[in-house]
């Protein structure tokens, strides 16, 4: 299995994970892993498209800059990938986890997961170009 397809497999299985912890109302962990999706997706992206190995960062801006997709990418697409960050880090914390679940309704955890199946299709397209 290439790297690429490496990446793709782990994205299948987080988006799934993301869906089940929608479906069981875990609202934290569906923005933790809606944020490994793209984070994935991206790293599937950089290892298509460039010539090293993706670094090890959950920055999901840094990835999506320095492997050139956010410069084809809408300014709905950027500013998701953006408001996406604090998902992956901040879920770890104790001290943030209070802050993000007041955030993290039923109703924008929904439109997280649906904009994450979106915006991992359309970087899953880009791959053929």
């Amino acid at each position: 299995m290439n790297k690429t397809a490496y990446w793709l497999d782990i994205v299948d299985y987080d988006l799934e994970t993301a869906k089940a912890m929608f479906a069981t109302r875990r609202w934290l962990y569906v923005g933790f892993m809606c944020h490994q999706v793209i984070e994935k997706v991206l790293k599937a992206y950089w290892c298509a498209k460039m010539p090293q190995d993706p670094p090890y960062t959950h920055n999901l801006v840094k990835l999506s800059t320095e492997c050139g997709l956010s410069a084809i990418m809408s300014e709905e697409q950027n500013s998701f990938i953006d408001g996406m960050m604090p998902l992956n880090i901040e879920a770890r914390y104790p001290e943030y986890k209070e802050k993000l679940l007041k955030l993290l309704s039923a109703e924008y955890c929904e439109k997280i997961l649906n904009y994450t199946i979106e915006l991992q299709l359309w970087i899953r397209e880009q791959l053929s170009k």
